[in-house]
């Protein structure tokens, strides 16, 4: 268990592995030890061995920690403090001293954002630009629009993932009916607490950003009114462009994000390639006009993006105590990108220090009013 002293309690966090949910989540509560009458909310993940039972866990952590409401998610793996179990049953908690004027939380987000904001509304008005959570289905096609629509209406920051397994039950809020295709979460008010997030990427741009000049849905004909294929072709250079089948899952297409000023892109996998019409196809609609660059997935270039965002956070949070925080990695990340074990909760602690931390890996991290792949997002509790 980790503490850091807060005005109105701790934060606390705890992570097993176990076989079965009972043994794993006895071990948590152990670490997170007796909640005091100011843990009002609880986060928890699950890896995806136990997502048939997160309602099951969900009941069980409210009904013996007495902590009256409890958000959760189930994800490829789980993390913590300087921990980290990937694609192993495992259980990932933390408790959060904030009292229900705070935080809100919301659940039956489908297809708008009206489930979250109604009954809301007086709420958001006092906690101006909130942190968002957001645990999502991964089946739900609409989660692009739905995402925008939910930092629109909330007028908040979103910060969150997909998680592993799809349907009914694959996140949860206490005393609310799972539903399919749901984005569920809470929300909490930098009047309760001070947050501070960072976003780090996964991929490294290999040439200059250029200009979709004729495409159709998925589809890339011409870039710079060249042959689209032509212009990957020249990016990657002639070693890979001699056998297009290598670039799989190391070459990737780069959205950049309009008007941003941290040059921030999406990215998205490459899909398919006509060497004979000279097209290639990406994992997203995209429309002539936009901009697009190409980039590699690269270890190297990855820690050092990580160390670069969580320098600037730490230069943000200019010397305050970190009470808490939550990590969420894409599932591509962890130990599928990093040469060694507990990588990124390493150089979180390495450059942070050692604070209560919780968080997933994901199928799809969200930040600030987007969709990203092959990112780790991170949220802190000043």
């Amino acid at each position: 268990m980790t503490d850091t002293a807060a005005p109105n309690g701790v934060f606390r966090s705890g992570i097993a592995a176990a076989s079965d949910w009972q043994a794993a989540i006895a071990d948590v509560l152990v670490q997170l030890g007796e909640p005091t009458a100011s843990h009002r909310l609880g986060i928890f993940y699950v890896s995806h061995h136990f997502a048939s039972s997160l309602q099951q866990i969900e009941e069980f952590l409210r009904q013996t920690t007495a902590v009256p409401s409890w958000v959760g998610m189930s994800g490829h793996g789980v993390l913590a403090t300087q921990k980290e179990h990937f694609d192993e049953p495992a259980i990932a908690a933390m408790l959060l001293p904030l009292d229900e004027t705070g935080f809100k939380v919301f659940s039956g987000v489908t297809d708008d954002a009206d489930p979250a904001v109604n009954g809301a509304s007086e709420w958001l008005e006092q906690a101006v630009m909130p942190l968002v959570l957001i645990h999502a289905d991964p089946g739900n096609e609409l989660l692009p629009p739905l995402i925008e629509d939910m930092a629109l209406e909330t007028g908040g920051f979103l910060f969150g993932g997909l998680g592993a397994a799809s349907g009914a039950g694959s996140s949860i809020v206490s005393h609310a009916e799972p539903k399919e295709n749901e984005m569920s979460g809470v929300m909490i008010s930098p009047q309760a607490v001070e947050i501070a997030t960072g976003l780090s990427q996964g991929c490294t741009p290999i040439g200059p950003s250029r200009t979709i000049t004729s495409a159709e849905d998925n589809v890339i004909f011409q870039i710079d009114d060249r042959p689209a294929l032509d212009v990957l072709k020249e990016d990657i250079g002639e070693l890979l462009s001699r056998d297009l089948q290598k670039i799989g899952g190391y070459i990737f297409a780069a959205l950049p994000i309009e008007g941003s000023d941290t040059q921030d892109y999406l990215v998205r996998n490459m899909v398919g390639v006509d060497p004979q019409h000279g097209v290639i196809a990406i994992g997203a609609a995209v429309e002539t006009g936009a901009r697009i660059m190409f980039c590699r997935r690269d270890p190297k270039a990855a820690m050092e993006d990580m160390n670069r965002m969580l320098l600037d956070i730490k230069k943000r949070v200019d010397g305050k105590p970190i009470k808490g925080g939550i990590y969420i990695s894409c599932a591509a990340r962890g130990p599928n990108q990093f040469p060694r074990d507990c990588t990124e909760t390493h150089l979180i602690e390495q450059t942070l220090g050692s604070f209560p931390l919780i968080g997933f890996f994901a199928s799809g991290e969200i930040s600030r009013d987007r969709l990203y792949a092959y990112t780790g997002v991170l949220a802190l509790f000043l």
